[in-house]
């Protein structure tokens, strides 16, 4: 008689994003930028963002059960949104791209310096930054964003 196996557990992970914020200093910046640049609504009517990139993602079954795309804002991730769709869209000058479909809230996270590249890159969920908590003893979430990234710089936070 062969012995019983338990059943495999196949647990998912959650699939993030981290992208680079060009031309933004803070996330004032990146919010004034995607309120009057890139807004949209999704195919079913909901408000988004949406960021048109080169490649489109493999793993956008994980990416979308959960992920969020986690902007780094001059050397440092500050920042995330929640990942809500990937489309095929169309560039200003016409050539294909895939539109990262984001939702409009944006949150900021422990600031976490992260060294340039091209693109995206994928986040395991256990690399993310935490959310920072607007809470009342939340000493780094109640400093200016700029205090914070200057910290992070400087590995003190």
């Amino acid at each position: 008689m062969a012995a019983s196996r338990p059943l495999e557990h196949h647990t998912r992970m959650t699939l993030h994003l981290v992208k680079l914020c060009v031309g933004a200093s803070s996330i004032d910046d990146l919010a004034d930028w995607q309120r009057h640049n890139h807004r949209r609504k999704t195919r079913d009517g909901k408000p988004c963002v949406y960021h048109p990139t080169h490649q489109s993602p493999k793993r956008g079954t994980e990416l979308l059960d959960g992920g969020s795309l986690y902007w780094v804002i001059r050397g440092i991730i500050l920042v995330r949104q929640k990942l809500i769709g990937l489309e095929e869209g169309t560039k200003d000058d016409g050539t294909p791209c895939c539109d990262i479909l984001l939702a409009p809230e944006l949150f900021p996270v422990r600031p976490t310096p992260r060294r340039a590249f091209q693109g995206w890159r994928y986040l395991e969920a256990d690399d993310a930054p935490p959310d920072l908590k607007k809470t009342k003893g939340n000493q780094i979430a109640s400093m200016p964003a700029e205090m914070r990234k200057t910290l992070a710089a400087l590995g003190l936070i």
